[in-house]
């Protein structure tokens, strides 16, 4: 059980961009957990109406306001991907709030186990806020290949991003469960299931 959270698992999934966390993280919901997609909380939080929204248009310009005024990711991605300090000053701006809902959601959840999935879960406080860490990896190559065949991305653009990431070493050093996300989806399932099997009867 979380000290923070009274009455729930409150388990961290994290690993580098492309090792397949969404799957894992599927995989989790079908088993019974709610879970929080860091990312889609991003999302929310840069939207017009988000609390992150008029800080980094402050900070990034205009120029990256679609015609319908929100947030265009794609014009912001470019400036980010680009360069590790814009990305590191987009990060300051907008992880604190994307935090504070995070948390927020979590607390509010009635679910027994709750799955926190977020790229920078260890980089940041959301780390001390989770019982356990659960990293997924994937080799180097098939990283490359699923970013870009998700995102549409040319080799050298994919190799950019996944060089941007912080060490997946570290996040392997700090992790209680390891799933391998190399085979297909029912290999991948298999561990998860089996990691959730021991997860539960620990609680018991």
């Amino acid at each position: 059980m979380s000290e923070r959270f009274p009455g729930k698992i409150v388990i961290g999934l994290t690993g580098n961009i492309a090792v397949g966390k969404s799957l894992v993280l599927a995989q989790l919901a079908a088993l019974g957990a709610d879970t929080i997609d860091a990312d889609q909380v991003a999302h929310d939080c840069l939207r017009r109406d988000g609390a992150a929204f008029d800080a980094v248009v402050a900070a990034f310009g205009a120029d990256i306001l679609g015609a319908d005024g929100e947030i265009c990711r794609q014009r912001l991605g470019a400036i980010v991907f680009r360069d590790a300090a814009r990305l590191r000053q987009l990060e300051a701006i907008s992880h604190p709030p994307i935090r504070r809902e995070i948390l927020r959601r979590a607390r509010e959840s009635k679910a027994r186990v709750v799955v926190i999935e977020a790229i920078k879960l260890l980089e940041g406080a959301l780390k001390d806020a989770v019982a356990a860490v659960w990293v997924v990896n994937a080799a180097p190559a098939t990283q490359l290949q699923r970013l870009q065949q998700a995102r549409n991305l040319p080799e050298a653009e994919a190799r950019r991003r996944i060089a941007l990431q912080n060490s997946q070493a570290d996040k392997l050093r700090q992790a209680d469960v390891i799933i391998e996300n190399d085979g297909d989806a029912a290999a991948t399932r298999a561990q998860v299931e089996r990691a959730w099997k021991r997860l539960i009867a620990a609680a018991r």
